[in-house]
């Protein structure tokens, strides 16, 4: 079986908060993040925010030009760090160029941008190194003095995923000894939800039940809420690991890119079929051995029917076995961040021997039918082997294969 790549620390900023026992243990409670949004907007909106106090990481003066997404990268990325036991002490016993920082960000800062174009007649000096895309990846560099490779990928909805992939690539060619790999994303400020709606993917509601607004695979789906935060991983060759006598959460044993090549934002799964796929592969696994995945699982009427037939091509008669479900009911969709948010609670399902809820499905559409995992089994004491799953506009399809150690 191919070695994979060590998972040796995790960290995330989200909507049900930075503890990562209590943010596990609010998702498989079924505890949605999800709230009504803007209330001066035409149309209702919900989404998924975070309680963030920047003072924890930030002086009033460090805060100029930071914007709110490159705020949430810093403070997730050192939680990971630390988790790691790579923080400013154990940095100084890794060459700071053998460290290098991937991160995924799909839309940059938001609030920046809003600020400039809503602003008035002065526009902020410090605007454009604010929503630059790779201002987190920047930030975290600066952060934690970075001198090896500190990339950004741009990739939509897979950003993060892709970011998680390029980094364990580079461990395992020997390029870098420690990647620092995730994503960020903070979009929620009128402007974009008005773009968000005007696509009509965000889930309608009614008055009162924004929290159950999203409801993956269901027959009465409407399509996602805008969620927002950052999350990362901390990668190392699984020899120099286990060599250290580092703590490792699980392995990252496979991974698998590709692009639809059919349509800007309609997905297609063939191309999703040749992602899943090429992770197995890597990973020297069949589907059998799978126990769960972590699916993009949008809500949206055509995205979840197709993710389900990806599954079905490859998986065929074991998708039975295969136990799904979106865990975007719950903390909304992060876009750029949300493959390494779901990444790091897959690799927690596997720590824990517990799986999400499918949450919000009351009933399961014939077209997407699925082992969804109930809010009453979530239990999965002998889960060894699980996906998470991002897709994005643009046709690139990003799956990533953990194992548990």
């Amino acid at each position: 079986m191919n070695p994979g790549v060590a998972v040796i620390g995790l960290g995330a900023i989200a909507p049900h908060g930075d503890d990562l026992a209590a943010l596990f243990a609010a998702l498989l409670r079924g505890e949605s993040a999800i709230r009504p949004i803007f209330p001066e907007l035409a149309k209702p909106a919900a989404a998924a925010s975070v309680a963030f106090d920047e003072s924890r990481w930030f002086t009033k003066l460090q805060l100029a030009g930071v914007d709110r997404v490159s705020q949430l990268a810093v403070a997730a990325a050192d939680l990971a760090l630390r988790d790691a036991g790579i923080d400013a002490a154990g940095a100084s016993q890794i060459d700071p160029e053998r460290i290098g920082v991937y991160v995924g960000c799909g839309m940059g800062g938001a609030a920046a941008l809003e600020a400039a174009y809503r602003g008035g007649a002065r526009v902020p000096p410090l605007t454009i190194p604010a929503f630059m895309p790779n201002a987190p990846a920047a930030q975290v560099a600066l952060r934690q003095r970075v001198q090896g490779p500190v990339l950004t990928y741009s990739v939509a909805c897979a950003s993060s995923a892709v970011a998680i992939a390029e980094a364990a690539a580079a461990v395992q060619r020997g390029d870098i000894d420690v990647g620092v790999a995730g994503g960020s994303e903070a979009l929620i400020v009128p402007g974009v939800v008005l773009a968000w709606q005007a696509m009509q993917t965000l889930a309608s509601f009614e008055p009162g039940a924004a929290a159950t607004a999203v409801r993956p695979f269901a027959t009465d789906r409407s399509g996602f809420a805008l969620g927002e935060g950052a999350a990362f991983v901390v990668l190392e060759s699984s020899a120099r690991a286990r060599r250290r006598g580092a703590r490792i959460h699980a392995t990252l044993a496979g991974w698998g890119l590709s692009c639809d090549a059919t349509h800007l934002t309609k997905p297609d799964a063939p191309g999703q079929a040749r992602a899943l796929r090429a992770a197995l592969r890597r990973a020297d696994l069949a589907p059998r051995d799978i126990g769960y995945c972590n699916a993009h699982g949008t809500a949206t009427r055509i995205g979840d029917v197709v993710e389900r037939d990806a599954l079905a091509l490859v998986w065929g008669d074991a998708l039975d076995a295969l136990r799904v479900s979106s865990t975007k009911a719950l903390h909304g969709h992060l876009l750029g961040a949300a493959g390494a948010l779901e990444a790091v609670i897959t690799v927690l399902a596997l720590e824990h021997g517990a799986l999400p809820p499918n949450a919000h499905c009351a009933e399961v559409d014939p077209a997407c039918r699925l082992n969804l995992v109930s809010p009453a089994a979530t239990s999965a004491p002998g889960l060894s082997a699980a996906i998470s799953n991002s897709f994005a506009f643009g046709g690139t399809n990003s799956v990533l294969l953990f194992t548990r150690v």
